[in-house]
């Protein structure tokens, strides 16, 4: 009895408990769960409440998508100046004029002593034969270029000085005006200048009104939430008497910020693409005239890309700000 061996199943010892993070582990994946339902619902039920309301939302985001559409437009306008106006290196550039009975080799010899100088970066030498098929290949004039018994153009010297700091005339400006074979000298820095002066202060009168334009987005928005709390009031009241979150109550509404952003901003684009589009015909027809020198661009895609994000996160901020207020002031005693 007492030498008999103890079976098999005694000497098996019992499985150790399992350890914290596996016990976490399910909890974890159900809270997910339950925080990604919970967004879900809240971002179609927000959906479905706009839809309810058809006229009222379009409404809505026709006034947001209005507000945003006049700043692009004006963005635009000002890209398309600024192409138009031309880079600050032709705004340097000198062009010298010799006189008509000036020869190759003056020209020559005046580009050489130009070029000797620390003050000027680069001489660039056109002869009246360069200057003659420019001209031709640029006016439209071939045929009446044909007309003409002698070549009436000079030679031409296009000098770049160094910039400097500040906005006096560069030094070598006065000298070639002394110049005994220069006929005219044109420097038109100044009222590039004031062009580039004129072309910085409407971008910056741009980006004010688009700041203004988005406050505007951010009341309406916020004013449009504000509504919509206050004729839920008594189921907000109710939910909150039965324990849910100040996050819980505040998340269908900021989904109904996001979807109000969205569709104003999807609708500020369909505006801007309806006006190019309006403006096409004519534009064609005015750089046809110009020989297509000039290209106007619109809205770039990374821009019309950036639009619905921008304008839904507006929307969100409308909405965090309209609940912030009126939910705490909502809340039950």
């Amino acid at each position: 009895m007492f030498g008999r061996k103890p079976s098999g199943n005694r000497l098996k010892t019992a499985a150790p408990p399992p350890r914290a993070a596996e016990r976490a582990a399910p909890r974890r994946r159900f809270a997910f769960s339950s925080w990604r339902d919970q967004h879900l619902y809240s971002l179609f039920s927000s959906l479905g409440r706009l839809l309810a309301r058809p006229w009222a939302t379009a409404l809505t985001a026709l006034v947001m998508g209005l507000a945003l559409a006049l700043p692009l437009l004006f963005l635009i306008l000002l890209d398309n100046a600024r192409t138009l106006a031309g880079g600050w290196q032709d705004a340097r550039e000198i062009t010298v004029f010799l006189k008509p009975g000036a020869d190759a080799a003056a020209s020559t010899v005046l580009a050489d002593a130009l070029r000797a100088r620390s003050d000027v970066v680069a001489v660039k030498q056109t002869t009246p034969e360069q200057g003659i098929e420019e001209f031709r290949a640029m006016s439209g004039f071939a045929d009446a270029l044909d007309v003409l018994q002698f070549n009436p153009l000079p030679h031409v010297l296009v000098v770049t000085p160094r910039e400097t700091r500040d906005m006096a005339e560069p030094a070598v400006l006065a000298e070639l005006r002394r110049e005994a074979d220069v006929d005219l000298v044109q420097y038109d820095a100044a009222w590039r200048r004031r062009l580039g002066a004129i072309l910085g202060l409407s971008q910056r009168s741009v980006l004010v009104l688009a700041g203004l334009l988005a406050l505007a987005t951010l009341l309406v928005v916020g004013n449009t939430v504000r509504l919509d709390i206050q004729s839920r009031a008594e189921e907000i009241a109710v939910m909150q008497l039965i324990g849910a979150s100040p996050g819980f109550v505040r998340r269908p509404f900021l989904y109904t910020g996001i979807w109000y952003g969205l569709f104003s901003g999807v609708l500020a684009l369909i505006v801007v693409f309806a006006v190019q589009w309006a403006l096409r015909a004519p534009v064609d027809q005015l750089l046809e005239s110009y020989d297509h020198r000039f290209i106007l661009r619109g809205l770039e895609p990374l821009a019309a890309l950036l639009v619905p994000f921008v304008s839904a996160v507006l929307g969100w901020l409308g909405a965090m700000l309209a609940t912030a207020r009126h939910l705490a002031e909502a809340h039950p005693d």
